[in-house]
């Protein structure tokens, strides 16, 4: 594939992603963008109406925005583990080939 298409593919994959996470936002205006907990226990309660949780969370976040933060700071952390594990066996195995 030639160079200059490869910057176009890039851009193309750019907008993209850009599109999809704009999208449901216009698309839905109004809609409520809820988590599957709520679901999980509107669902429990319709089969088994009596139901009583195993246990408690050990945390309860003071807000909904600082619920948000800490969700968005985790996805942060495990992604910025998973590409340093990435990057760390690419290294490797690039200085593998140099080697040889």
């Amino acid at each position: 594939m030639k160079q200059s298409h490869k910057g176009w593919n890039n851009w193309f994959l750019v907008i993209a992603v850009i599109g999809l996470a704009v999208a449901p936002l216009i698309l839905a205006r109004d809609a409520e963008f809820g988590g599957s907990d709520g679901e999980a226990q509107k669902a429990i309660a319709q089969v088994k109406p009596g139901y009583e949780p195993w246990f408690q969370p050990l945390f309860q976040p003071p807000s909904k925005e600082i619920e948000s933060l800490l969700f968005a700071s985790q996805a942060a952390l495990g992604a910025g583990v998973i590409g340093y594990a990435i990057g760390l066996y690419r290294g490797r195995s690039q200085q593998q080939r140099d080697q040889e």
